[in-house]
C-alpha cells in the first residue's frame, strides 16, 4: 500500500505542474479569448473547438456565460463543450512512460468532432444563429463580464494584484486539481492492488458498453470525472473510444451552468441531448483503437 501512496502522490505532483504552467499561461489569455469567440463568422465553432481543447474548466464556463448573454452560438457552445477534456490532457500527458501520445490522437478528434458537429448545428439553427450575430452586431460597445471556472471575473481589475490574478489564483486552482488527480489515482491505485483481475476482467468482458459506461463518469459536472476517466485509460480499464466518448460529454462546470437559471433550462437539455449524442457517435467511432 505504500508503494501505491508514493506512486499516486509522484503522479499527482507531475499533474500539478503542467497545471500550474497551464494556469498561469491562461491567466493571462483567458479575457481575450472569451472577446475572440464573441465575433461575428460562420467558423466560430472552429474557433470554439480549438481554444475549448485548452485544459481548463473555465473555458467552458465562460463559453456558457457567453451563450446564456447572447453572445454565442448554439453550435459553437457545443464545439467547445465537445472539445473540452477538462483536467484530461495533463492527466494523461503526464503519463510520460505509457500513453502520453495517445493525447495527440483525443486532440485531434475532438476538435475536428467538435468544429464539425457544431457547424451542423448551426446550419440547422440559422435562425438562431442569425439572432446571435445581430445581437453581437447591435451592441458592439456594449460591457458585459465574463465568469470564469470559480465564479471569479475573467477580466484584468485595477484593485486586484497582479500576484493574485497570475500566481495565487493558477496556484489554488492547480491544487485543486492536484488533490483531485491523488484521490482518484489512489482509489484507482487501490482498488488494483486488491482487486486487479476482477475490474479487469469487467471492463473486458463489457469491451463494447464501455463509451456508454464513460458517458455515465463523464456526465458528472466535476473535475474529479476527467480525471477519472483518464486514470482508467491509463491503466487500461478503458479502450481510446470510451475515452472519447466520456471526455466528450464532460464539459466541467459548463453544462451545470446552463441549469442555473430557469430562463436556460430547456437549452440546457437540448445541449445536453446533442453532448450525449455525439458522444456515443465518436466513442463507438474509435472503439476499435486499445
Amino acid at each position: 500500500m505504500l508503494e501505491v501512496f508514493i506512486d499516486s502522490l509522484l503522479d499527482s505532483l507531475k499533474v500539478l505542474g503542467l497545471a500550474f504552467a497551464l494556469y498561469v499561461l491562461l491567466s493571462f489569455l483567458e479575457g481575450k479569448i472569451a472577446k475572440l469567440l464573441e465575433k461575428r463568422n460562420r467558423f466560430a465553432p472552429l474557433y470554439g473547438s480549438l481554444f475549448g481543447v485548452i485544459p481548463q474548466c473555465g473555458i467552458s464556463v465562460v463559453a456558457a456565460d457567453l451563450y446564456t448573454k447572447h453572445h454565442l452560438t448554439m453550435g459553437t457552445l457545443v464545439a467547445i463543450f465537445v472539445s473540452c477534456s477538462d483536467e484530461a490532457l495533463p492527466v494523461i500527458f503526464s503519463d510520460f512512460q505509457g500513453k502520453w501520445y495517445m493525447g495527440f490522437a483525443l486532440l485531434g478528434i475532438k476538435i475536428v468532432g467538435g468544429f464539425i458537429f457544431g457547424y451542423i448545428l448551426d446550419s440547422i439553427f440559422y435562425s438562431k444563429r442569425k439572432e446571435v450575430e445581430k445581437h453581437n452586431d447591435d451592441c458592439p460597445g456594449e460591457e458585459i463580464t465574463h465568469i470564469g471556472c470559480c465564479g471569479h471575473e475573467i477580466e484584468e481589475k485595477e484593485d486586484e494584484s497582479p500576484l493574485h490574478e497570475h500566481f495565487l489564483h493558477p496556484l489554488v486552482h492547480s491544487l485543486k486539481i492536484f488533490l483531485y488527480a491523488f484521490i482518484v489515482s489512489f482509489l484507482f491505485g487501490t482498488l488494483m492492488f486488491y482487486y486487479e483481475t476482477q475490474m479487469q476482467n469487467f471492463l473486458l468482458s463489457n469491451r463494447m458498453f464501455s463509451p456508454l459506461i464513460a458517458i455515465v463518469i463523464g456526465l458528472i459536472p466535476n473535475c474529479a470525472s476527467s480525471v477519472m476517466i483518464s486514470n482508467l485509460y491509463i491503466v487500461g480499464g478503458l479502450p481510446f473510444g470510451a475515452l472519447v466518448s466520456g471526455l466528450s460529454v464532460n464539459a466541467g462546470l459548463g453544462t451545470l451552468y446552463l441549469f442555473k437559471d430557469k430562463k436556460t433550462l430547456k437549452d440546457g437539455f437540448i445541449v445536453l441531448s446533442f453532448l450525449l449524442v455525439i458522444s456515443v457517435i465518436l466513442g463507438y467511432s474509435f472503439i476499435w483503437v486499445g
